[in-house]
């Protein structure tokens, strides 16, 4: 039960059967984080802390010179894209948002091929090289697939959308 003290405030208490349960301003839930705030930002720290997990458990072989390119790109988009990206469907994201995730997809490409920004090879030819579209653009398309399998629901799951 929930006590408020007026309209819209809640009160800091919160208990469930008798027991009291501890607020937290995130938390998360089948993989997704959950801010008090709302937003994106939080889910969007941890989606990238787990890409860089993910980076490292698989950098053996994205790192390794001797790797064909093609190979680098198939691990990449096996293992750590889906990691950068899972749950990315139901964000609504600011500008700040996309451009973190720009940043730490770049970051990852480049140092998968050994390419440093000194060297001056522009974000576009280095995700031609992996065959890559940005991160954004898939963002955008998940949501939209996301939408569209919302929108095919019978009506009398959702009720009326429109």
């Amino acid at each position: 039960m929930v006590a408020t003290d007026g309209p819209g405030n809640m009160d800091t208490s919160l208990s469930m059967y008798g027991q009291q349960v501890a607020q937290t301003s995130t938390f998360k839930y089948l993989g997704s984080v959950i801010a008090r705030e709302g937003g994106a930002e939080e889910g969007v720290k941890a989606r990238m802390a787990s890409g860089w997990l993910k980076w490292q458990a698989t950098s053996g072989i994205l790192c390794d010179p001797r790797m064909p390119r093609w190979l680098k790109g198939k691990v990449y988009c096996s293992l750590v894209h889906p990691a950068l990206l899972y749950g990315s469907e139901c964000w609504a994201t600011t500008k700040k948002d996309e451009q973190r995730m720009k940043t730490t997809k770049m970051r990852m490409l480049r140092w998968m091929y050994g390419l440093t920004r000194l060297e001056r090879v522009q974000n576009k030819a280095v995700r031609r090289m992996v065959g890559m579209a940005e991160i954004t653009d898939k963002m955008q398309e998940g949501q939209l697939w996301w939408f569209g399998h919302v929108m095919r629901q019978p009506e009398k799951l959702i009720g009326n959308v429109t």
